[in-house]
């Protein structure tokens, strides 16, 4: 959201991040004189899938993981054999 304001402002009135929780609460940014936007955290909904999942969603920083082989794991499981392999 910051950097789809950031694009329609042409210059930098929202900070971005590639870490997920940059944005830490509301901010309004006007536009022109009729368009206000406003830039929020995200909100990352329980899905109900497993711990490992998380991650995967971008809902967990990866240096939060206290086990980052889980997830990678389920990363390989999605890859195509050869695109792992280099073939």
């Amino acid at each position: 959201k910051s950097s789809v304001i950031n694009s329609l402002k042409r210059s930098r009135a929202c900070v971005v991040g590639a870490m997920p929780g940059v944005t830490r609460c509301l901010q309004a940014v006007q536009l022109d004189r009729h368009i206000q936007l406003l830039d929020c955290p995200g909100v990352v909904l329980d899905s109900g899938d497993p711990p490992a999942a998380a991650p995967l969603r971008g809902a967990l920083a990866p240096q939060r993981l206290r086990d980052p082989l889980t997830p990678a794991c389920a990363i390989l499981r999605r890859c195509p054999l050869q695109q792992v392999r280099g073939d």
